[in-house]
Order: C-alpha cells, then sequence, then structure tokens
C-alpha cells in the first residue's frame, strides 16, 4: 500500500486547523490507519481539536484489544468527543471548540470507515464516487430535494455542520464498508478542498497525476490557485507503504 499525504494552510487563513494521520504499517489492532480532521472555534481552539482527536483516535486504537474495526473507530471516536468536551469545559480559550473527522482502514480487499462532520472519502475506480455523507446544513436541503447539488456548491450557509466531535456529550458516527476494486484510489480530504475543486476536475487530476504524492501536491495545487479560502488536507491511498503526519 502507498500513501501520501499533507496539509496546506491556503490563501486567506493564518492557522491552519486541518491535521491529519496516514500509516499503510498496522497501528493497534488495525492493519493501517487513515484520518483527517477539520477544526472550529476561534483563536488556536479548532487546531487543538483537530489535532487531539487525531491524537486521541489514533492512542486509543494502539491501546485497544478490540478486534472488530468498526467497534475500535467507533470506541475510539467516541474517546476523542469525550475529551474535546473536557478540554473545552476545562479551558475558557477552549469552550465550544469542535471538529469534524473522517477514519478508514483497509482490512483485505475491504475499506471501513467512518465520520462525523463534512471531511470527505471518495473512491475513485474510473468514476469518482463519494462514500462518505455530508453532515452539513446544505446537504440536509439536497436530501430533502430543497436545492441541486450545483446550488449547494454556492450557497451561503455551505459551511454550517450538524455535526461535529465536541459539540454534544455523545456524537452519531456513520459507517461505511465497501470492497476495493483493484487499481482503485481512495482520497481523504478536508472541505477546504471540495470547496475549491469540483469533482470533474477531482477525478482529472487523479487520473492525470502518476504517483500519491503528485495526485496530493496537484489537489492542494488547484485548490490554492482557485482562491485557497480555508485550510487544505488530502490523503490519496494507493498500493504501496508510508507514513505520513502534519497537524
Amino acid at each position: 500500500m502507498n500513501t501520501y499525504a499533507a496539509t496546506d494552510v491556503g490563501q486567506k487563513r493564518k492557522i491552519n486547523q486541518d491535521c491529519i494521520f496516514a500509516s499503510a504499517e498496522p497501528v493497534g489492532n488495525l492493519p493501517n490507519l487513515f484520518i483527517v480532521a477539520d477544526g472550529m472555534g476561534g483563536h488556536n481552539a479548532g487546531d487543538f481539536a483537530s489535532r487531539f482527536a487525531v491524537n486521541t483516535v489514533k492512542q486509543a486504537i494502539e491501546a485497544s484489544a478490540e478486534v472488530n474495526p468498526v467497534k475500535l473507530i467507533e470506541q475510539a471516536i467516541q474517546l476523542a468527543n469525550a475529551g474535546i468536551r473536557r478540554e473545552s469545559a476545562a479551558h475558557e480559550e477552549l469552550a465550544g471548540m469542535g471538529t469534524t473527522i473522517v477514519v478508514t482502514t483497509i482490512v483485505g480487499h475491504y475499506a471501513y470507515t467512518a465520520n462525523v462532520g463534512d471531511s470527505r472519502l471518495y473512491l475513485y475506480n474510473g468514476e469518482l464516487k463519494q462514500i462518505t455523507r455530508d453532515h452539513s446544513l446544505v446537504e440536509e436541503m439536497v436530501r430533502l430535494g430543497e436545492i441541486t447539488e450545483e446550488e449547494a456548491r454556492r450557497h451561503p450557509d455551505k459551511n454550517i455542520i450538524t455535526r461535529a466531535l465536541g459539540a454534544a456529550d455523545t456524537v452519531d458516527t456513520d459507517f461505511f464498508d465497501f470492497r476495493l476494486p483493484p487499481e482503485s484510489v481512495i482520497l481523504m480530504c478536508s472541505d477546504g478542498l471540495t470547496n475549491m475543486v469540483d469533482d470533474v476536475d477531482i477525478r482529472r487530476i487523479i487520473e492525470k497525476e502518476p504517483s500519491a504524492r503528485e495526485k496530493v501536491d496537484a489537489l492542494i495545487n488547484t485548490a490554492n490557485d482557485n482562491g485557497g479560502k480555508d485550510n487544505i488536507a488530502v490523503i490519496i491511498i494507493e498500493p504501496g507503504s508510508d507514513e505520513e503526519e502534519a497537524c
């Protein structure tokens, strides 16, 4: 398994509130582990929240005796949520902080994915398919038929999310498992990519660039060229073996 991961502060923000972890090597009882978190909160609170979530999930998985990947990831996410709530209550400067999270592990020919918020996981296999579903106000409007997907991209409330770690004492996590066809590519990202680069261009870049690193670099560069209004986090997973961490 080959993977490359990177974050970028973008063109408008001074602080990078995105945090990632990517390991093709075992983490606890998981054969590999990939995480994207996009923090929110004033000053450094969003930065703290995303970094805390990624570190807590990783450490919880390392320490757990659970072998079922779904149960293991769910337990780790709930621990991260509880920890963010605790830190938010204990430190005034962190009050109200939160973060999205998307986590995946690949076991044999299957991927097991969890998400909270609007950070995404896509599967590319000749076509680009979004696996996760955004927990956002505009996504709810799309599901109800009130607006189209194209209208959602331009909607003034597109950054309002309906679920996040830290928002409540418990968090509802969505899980997805899917078979990985041969030659498939997984993309994990924050909305700093998807708000700046549409799915047509994401697919074009994945098809054009030969390596995981070149795919990641091209996606980040395109997001910045299109305005870079937010932090950008991108993980590409292909056959190979690497580890990358950046917060």
